[in-house]
């Protein structure tokens, strides 16, 4: 009796291992789906949102839905120094963020968004398009990202509860920044008190008067309703900050190479789509904002905002200034 019992157990364990074996190998034949999470501070209708979108669409019709990129707009995974750490330890896989707070991380980025540095918007896209935007996308893997996409931003200026038409009215003035060591500088190089905040609370710190302005573009101002809270915005055009997507090194390479590559073409791919999204809505937000009947004052004479910018630049890396200067040498 023992012994058909013993049989009989044996048979269970054999008939067991085979059925577990055969589900292994089920299980390593069929593709597995590699969701990906990605951080977006704007809104789901922004000109980045939509750009992260187009990337994740790509990437997904590319693999036949074997990887799927989930975007995650309005700060939904956290304002944008804490998820570019969460990136960084693999915590969140990618991001799309403005690089002035990717600096604080990867000090190279100084270089492209020094103030008055580009003649024109398409000045900025040969930069980044071309060999240097190439290099400094490669450094960012020594930080723990790696670069995928430039994405616009347009230019930023300033815009306050009252108005600003010559340096001299912006002394004292509390001006809301990035977490950006350089913006800090920035402002601080006209006079005004630096105040780093996340950008979901400018709108009340705006409204209750804890800031007097803050700096940005034309949809920022605009889509944030920040244009309600501050009626003045002063187009002196201080600088163009190219906004990055940047995935975690961490999760890219437990990636294969080939998937990797699909990624990085799928990003770099959806740069136009981005692109003409920005300057579509960029006009939307200025002819909106002027409906609205808020003050905008243009300067015409950019030279002393330029001239007060110099010990910034003086205070830049020997690295930085080569890189500062190879910009401005590109035709």
């Amino acid at each position: 009796m023992k012994r058909i019992i013993l049989f009989s157990v044996s048979l269970l364990l054999v008939a067991s291992m085979a059925w577990s074996a055969g589900r292994a190998e089920g299980s390593a034949a069929a593709p597995q789906q590699v969701v990906l999470r990605l951080a977006e501070t704007h809104g789901p209708d922004y000109p980045t949102t939509l750009g992260n979108k187009e990337f994740a669409r790509l990437v997904e019709e590319r693999t036949n839905g074997r990887i799927r990129i989930e975007v995650y707009p309005s700060a939904q995974l956290g304002e944008e120094r804490a998820v570019i750490e969460q990136v960084q330890f693999g915590a969140i896989d990618m991001t799309r963020v403005s690089i002035s707070p990717l600096a604080a991380f990867a000090p190279q980025l100084d270089a492209l968004q020094m103030p008055f540095l580009y003649r024109d918007k398409d000045h900025m896209w040969k930069v980044l398009r071309g060999e240097i935007g190439a290099e400094i996308m490669e450094t960012l893997e020594g930080s723990g990202f790696v670069g995928l996409a430039w994405y616009d931003s347009g230019s930023r200026s300033f815009y306050t509860r009252r108005p600003v038409r010559t340096i001299a009215d912006l002394r004292g003035m509390r001006i809301r920044v990035q977490e950006s060591e350089l913006m800090v500088g920035l402002v601080q190089g006209l006079g005004a008190v630096a105040t780093p905040m996340p950008f979901g609370e400018v709108y009340s710190a705006l409204q209750t008067g804890v800031i007097d302005g803050a700096e940005n573009n034309w949809p920022s101002y605009y889509a944030t309703s920040h244009f309600e809270v501050a009626p003045y915005f002063t187009l002196n055009h201080h600088t163009r900050v190219p906004e990055i997507i940047v995935a975690s090194k961490i999760v890219m390479d437990r990636l294969s190479p080939a998937d990797q590559e699909i990624i990085r073409q799928a990003a770099w791919d959806s740069m136009d789509y981005q692109i003409s999204q920005w300057e579509a809505f960029e006009q939307e937000a200025e002819a909106a904002v002027r409906a609205n009947g808020n003050t905008i004052i243009e300067i015409a004479d950019n030279t002393p905002w330029q001239q007060a910018m110099q010990p910034l630049y003086a205070r830049l890396s020997p690295a930085n200034q080569r890189v500062v200067e190879r910009i401005r040498a590109v035709r």
